[in-house]
């Protein structure tokens, strides 16, 4: 112990005790500090830079002060004002609200199933929940077309009910879509909810279901104020990916509805519009830090 006193006073010299737990904090924060801001703060302030630049005629960015690309983003432009843009962020917003909702409504009786079994069983059904990760996105997506292709059971079924002509797929279409959205993150926000229904104080939920309260009361008396930690969690993690997916419409969409994430592959691809493709990447970060401020303002107080 007297060595490594003697260490730590060469080392910082002969000063105070708290600035030397000051320069060590600062010695042991520095290099997160320095991640997050070459790999988070500059390719920020790099986009807010190229938003504010234009086009040039070849596709170069031409550096310079103008407001142009944010007036599109609000529809604004040379042929006058168009709703386009406004409606693809708006149709990002639904499908990624539609997909957490699905997931948390999925997502409890998983949890609850998972949480009943023993103990020598819980790991075995957790694998299962986090085996999706262990395939690329892409790869699972494109599985779902032939699962949902005209020779397998689910499409003949649903030709069977006289929903779809027999012979047809089940893709491209809003329903492809949803499941390929929903299998996708539903571990997303799965594990973050096991973790709350595993510390679940059950002889709460016993003691109401003795006073006789309804499974709706029992859910928000009992169960939703005590899985929130984990909810609110899971709801974050699902809902900011959701808003940016465009491998999933794509591919189950048929590429037929524009989302943000397509329009912003769009522009730094194909139409080689870098500083448009930028003030879209902000609008995506401003939508995505107004909805968790809003998620932030409400109060699990509200529901029970």
């Amino acid at each position: 112990m007297a060595k490594n006193h003697s260490s730590v006073a060469k080392f910082f010299g002969h000063i105070s005790p708290v600035k030397k737990r000051r320069l060590w904090g600062l010695a042991l924060a520095g290099p997160p500090l320095a991640w997050l801001l070459a790999f988070l703060t500059l390719p920020c302030l790099a986009l807010v830079a190229i938003a504010l630049a234009t086009r040039g005629q070849f596709g170069e960015i031409v550096w310079g002060f103008d407001l142009v690309n944010i007036k599109r983003l609000f529809g604004f432009s040379l042929f006058g004002w168009s709703s386009d843009f406004i409606f693809i962020l708006l149709r990002s917003l639904f499908l990624a609200f539609v997909t957490t909702a699905i997931c948390i409504i999925l997502s409890y009786p998983l949890t609850f199933y998972v949480a009943t079994r023993p103990p020598k069983t819980r790991v075995f059904w957790l694998i299962l929940i986090v085996i999706p990760f262990w395939t690329n996105v892409v790869v699972r997506t494109y599985a779902w077309l032939l699962v949902l292709s005209p020779q397998l059971p689910p499409a003949k079924f649903v030709a069977w009910l006289g929903l779809i002509e027999p012979g047809a797929a089940l893709y491209p279409g809003s329903f492809a879509v949803y499941l390929g959205m929903v299998t996708t993150f539903l571990p997303f926000l799965a594990l973050p909810l096991d973790a709350s229904v595993e510390r679940l104080n059950w002889d709460l939920l016993e003691a109401a279901a003795d006073l006789y309260a309804s499974k709706i009361a029992v859910f928000r008396q009992t169960i939703l104020p005590q899985t929130w930690p984990g909810l609110s969690v899971g709801i974050i993690v699902t809902f900011v990916p959701a808003m940016a997916m465009f491998v999933v419409t794509d591919i189950l969409g048929g590429a037929k509805t524009m989302m943000v994430g397509n329009l912003i592959q769009q522009q730094f691809g194909q139409a080689r519009d870098w500083p448009f493709g930028a003030a879209l990447s902000l609008a995506l970060m401003v939508l995505t830090l107004l909805s968790l401020a809003i998620f932030k303002g409400l109060k699990i107080e509200k529901f029970y």
